[in-house]
């Protein structure tokens, strides 16, 4: 078969591999609700033990750093819960993607589904877990009687960009995991040093001069098109632009593995 003739096919069946999956939605919304309770089957909270965790996250490195750093509670502990609750998001699609596929495994070898199904699967159950945790912000706001005005309406774009993200980066790290087993591994690792490196439970104004290395990390970014606008302020046409930038890439390198890879998904697992 002529080169453009494949990459025509390959084309279509990836377009029509994505047009089946959004026609699926009933049933990628209720697996991806199915995962969230089996992980959290016979507890008494369920979901909500994810809820409790951040909030007590909160509480315990709010009260500890705003003596630390010398900031005001009520300024610091907000900062850290938007944080917090973005890095959530993002740190799970880096430690929960591995298995995106891998973990399918029964589904895809018996049952013929559109493999882009598992990927809105996978990421509406985070958008799920995500949502559980937004109430804590609120009661904060309350609290201590903080009112971000409209401006905390541009974190719902923000929120759409992360999401989107999540699904590129969810089917890179799928198909990559499904071929490189010790990719997981990798993650996990980093994913301890980005939390530790990244501006989450503090100011990039603390590092002086060197705040230049605060703008320079991408995932600062990518929290910040959130939380910023939680906090009653718009993120910087800086914050934008990288997003922007990532997205691009990281729906680029999606693309191009799905088109080059999409069939020899099933014989990785």
């Amino acid at each position: 078969m002529p080169a453009g003739n494949q990459r025509n096919r390959q084309f279509a069946l990836a377009a029509a591999d994505l047009t089946a999956a959004v026609g699926f939605w009933p049933l990628w919304t209720r697996l991806g609700w199915n995962d969230i309770l089996y992980r959290y089957r016979r507890s008494t909270l369920g979901p909500f033990w994810s809820t409790v965790n951040i909030a007590i996250t909160v509480i315990a490195l709010g009260l500890v750093y705003s003596q630390i750093f010398k900031l005001p509670v009520a300024q610091l502990m907000p900062y850290v819960c938007a944080g917090l609750i973005a890095w959530g998001f993002i740190s799970s699609v880096m430690l929960d993607a591995g298995s995106l596929f891998s973990g399918s495994e029964s589904y895809i070898k018996q049952i013929r589904l559109p493999y882009l199904l598992y990927v809105c699967r996978f990421v509406f159950g985070k958008v799920a877990l995500v949502a559980h945790d937004l109430p804590i912000y609120v009661v904060l706001l309350l609290y201590f009687q903080i009112w971000p005005g409209a401006v905390a309406l541009c974190a719902i774009p923000g929120l759409v960009l992360l999401v989107i993200n999540a699904a590129f980066a969810s089917l890179t790290i799928g198909m990559a995991s499904a071929r490189f087993r010790d990719i997981p591994r990798i993650l996990a690792s980093l994913a301890q040093i980005l939390f530790l490196v990244t501006p989450i439970i503090w100011t990039p104004d603390l590092l002086g001069p060197q705040s230049y290395l605060a703008q320079a990390n991408p995932f600062f970014h990518l929290i910040e098109i959130v939380r910023a606008p939680l906090l009653g302020v718009l993120p910087s046409a800086l914050t934008l632009w990288v997003t922007l930038a990532i997205t691009a890439i990281n729906g680029l390198v999606a693309s191009c593995l799905f088109l080059r890879f999409r069939a020899r998904i099933a014989y990785w697992i």
